[in-house]
Formats: structure tokens, sequence, C-alpha cells
């Protein structure tokens, strides 16, 4: 009996471990994305959301699909711009994808 208890035991820990590792990855992910977002700040504002009226789009609540296909229109050097060019080249396509998801997902 204390074999099977122990046994049992062993398999709950190994469980939990498990789980908080899943979480302690998420949690880095989402740190990872939020980062990234970030850098978008500066001219598109916290959370994707620009000064009403400004100059510059709000990206929050924007589809997806769209801020990639904006994304790699600036960097192919198809859209215009005049420093987005730039900056989008900085970006892998997962890191594109994963912005543009969170961008998404904020309110407008």
């Amino acid at each position: 009996m204390n074999i099977m208890k122990s046994a049992l035991t062993i398999a709950a820990t190994t469980v939990a471990l498990l789980v908080a590792g899943t979480a302690g990855a998420t949690d880095q992910q989402e740190l990872y994305t939020k980062a990234l977002a970030a850098t978008c700040a500066n001219c598109h504002g916290t959370f994707g959301k620009s000064i009403k009226d400004g100059a510059l789009p709000s990206l929050a609540g924007m589809k997806s699909t769209y801020l990639i296909e904006q994304m790699q229109a600036f960097k192919s050097g198809t859209r215009p711009a005049t420093i987005m060019h730039q900056i989008a080249k900085g970006f892998s396509d997962e890191q594109t994808q994963l912005m543009a998801n969170y961008f998404a997902s904020q309110q407008p």
C-alpha cells in the first residue's frame, strides 16, 4: 500500500509540475508578446490606442489579417512609409503574427 501511495504522490507531483511549467511558458509567451507590442506604443499609443483624431491610426481592434498584410507591404516596400518600412523589416513573420493577434484582441 505504501508503494502505491508513493507512486500516486509522485504522479500527482509530476502532473502539478508539468501544469506549473506550462503556465510559466504561457506567462513568458504573453510577456514576450506584450513586449513586442510595446515597441509600437511610441507612435500608435499604449495597447495600440493612439490619440483620438491623431495622425497615426490605432492598432487596437484591427483584424490581425489586415495588420499582417500591412506589415508585409511595409516590409516589401509596396506600401509607402516614412519609417514603417524600416521598422517592419526588424520583425520576423512569427513576431508580426503575435503582435497582430495581440492588437486584434484589444478593445478599440
